[in-house]
């Protein structure tokens, strides 16, 4: 189940407060484009990093989404940006598309939310094409509180959807969360020739590419 209704609309309005992040992180993924490349991204929810890979018309940007929701809200706000992104419903674990459709291929914080990991992972090699990248980019479940307060105080954020994010953080983020071992245990176990997973103050980065 994805976020639906009140509860997506919350979520846009909290992560849209600041977009710095996401133009960042478009910016670091475009390096592993070729001209001409297409790009999925898994679960974008209001469409935010995949409207900024898609303000360079270089890429094709598609984005899938189990929240019927999330696909009205981002197809809006692409819209509004006067970008072309191709935002469908549908579950990451089985995708709609042809096997090597796609480049590169991003997941940012949504995958501890999957129902079925391992075959969304297994969905990921399918679906990317011979020597191109996958990333996912999510929470960790060994972050501190700590470390947890002092990002969400970092994040602009009125008092209330302050006090709201940290409880959300403790009570189901943190549970849901997966470690370094066992991302980079499901990687492999799907096949993925190359696996580099990073960690940061209080998430990760898996790196993974299939066979050239």
């Amino acid at each position: 189940m994805g976020m639906e209704g009140p509860v997506a609309r919350w979520y846009e309005k909290t992560t849209g407060r600041d977009l710095q992040p996401f133009r960042e992180t478009a910016e670091r993924l475009k390096g592993c484009l070729p001209n001409g490349g297409s790009v999925l991204e898994i679960a974008p929810g209001p469409g935010f990093l995949a409207i900024e890979l898609a303000r360079d018309p270089k890429f094709r940007v598609t984005g899938l989404d189990i929240s019927r929701t999330f696909v009205e809200l981002a197809r809006k706000n692409a819209a509004q940006a006067g970008v072309a992104v191709d935002f469908r419903q549908g579950n990451a674990s089985d995708m709609p598309f042809a096997a090597s459709s796609f480049d590169l291929l991003v997941c940012r914080a949504a995958f501890k939310n999957f129902s079925e990991p391992q075959k969304a992972i297994e969905e990921m090699r399918r679906v990317l094409r011979p020597g191109g990248t996958g990333v996912i980019i999510d929470l960790r479940r060994d972050a501190s509180m700590n470390e947890i307060k002092h990002h969400i105080g970092g994040m602009n954020l009125h008092p209330v959807s302050r006090v709201f994010t940290t409880l959300a953080f403790r009570f189901m983020l943190l549970k849901r969360a997966y470690t370094k071992s066992e991302l980079e245990t499901m990687l492999n176990l799907a096949g993925f020739e190359t696996v580099d997973v990073r960690t940061d103050d209080i998430g990760m980065e898996a790196w993974f590419s299939g066979t050239t």
